[in-house]
């Protein structure tokens, strides 16, 4: 499968379809049973090398991970449960006795340098009730099929699958050339969107959630900074993704030819 976006765009990494099957690719990457692993590593790997990746319920890597790729609701298996993952991402749980107790347990299983960050927090958001606040708004789902595969587009065969999401990795010239054409022949000026959440969610879940909408927008992501910690020795440390249901996607492919793409402009910026 090829784009005439990829192309007019002069991408660097190769745009990765997310792909909701019930067969996993030979070869494809996967974490191991229950062993943490970011997400967006693999999709690094993906977008970089050329590598598929699958991912299932029992190999998300991560409980964000799990959310973000639509495991259900993974946060339910963080250590202490939700109100300590809403404590980890806010301001810590060491303030609170439930929070205390985990944090010592940790220490013995996790190693010192996990049980530090789930005490300290990650300061992310101010106060465990916002996240309270987020996760009711952020749209967890639970496929119906075994696996969630990240293949580069360019071994997509369309006769046989259609990926629900198109992701491409950009630079900051890119970025703003997608975020024109997301609102070139569309009315409004608010047809791409930048939400807070993990790097995994805004190229899983939220655009997926978006293709269920009677206008989708594409979604703007890896702004997170702990998966860009993952992702900056593979993609470069000015990288973001662009996300695009499919139907989308193939609505723009159609814009090209015409738009400021074969511009002056846009070929200035390519030099």
């Amino acid at each position: 499968m090829q784009t005439r976006i990829g192309e007019a765009l002069g991408l660097e990494f190769q745009p990765v379809g997310v792909i909701l099957t019930d067969e996993k690719p030979e070869n494809a990457m996967q974490f191991k049973e229950g062993k943490w692993g970011c997400v967006m590593s693999l999709f690094a790997a993906c977008a970089k090398n050329g590598k598929c990746a699958a991912f299932s319920a029992q190999t998300y890597g991560c409980w964000g991970g799990g959310v973000g790729l639509g495991f259900g609701n993974a946060y339910e298996q963080f250590p202490g449960g939700v109100g300590c993952f809403t404590h980890f991402i806010s301001s810590g749980n060491q303030e609170w006795e439930q929070g205390r107790t985990v944090g010592e347990q940790l220490k013995e299983h996790a190693g010192n340098a996990f049980a530090e960050q789930f005490l300290e927090g990650e300061r992310y958001v101010k106060s465990p009730e916002l996240v309270d606040e987020w996760l009711e708004r952020i749209p967890i789902r639970q496929i119906d099929t075994k696996y969630v595969v990240f293949k580069p587009l360019d071994q997509v065969d369309e006769e046989k699958e259609t990926p629900h999401v198109i992701v491409f990795t950009v630079n900051p010239n890119q970025l703003s050339a997608l975020v024109i054409l997301a609102n070139y022949n569309r009315a409004g000026m608010e047809n791409v969107t930048i939400p807070w959440a993990a790097g995994c969610q805004t190229i899983g879940i939220i655009p997926l959630h978006e293709a269920e909408q009677e206008n989708p927008r594409a979604v703007v992501g890896l702004t997170d900074i702990s998966a860009r910690k993952y992702v900056r020795a593979s993609l470069g440390a000015d990288c973001l993704t662009f996300a695009l249901p499919y139907s989308l996607l193939t609505q723009l492919e159609e814009e090209v030819e015409g738009s400021f793409l074969r511009g002056h402009t846009w070929k200035t910026l390519q030099k």
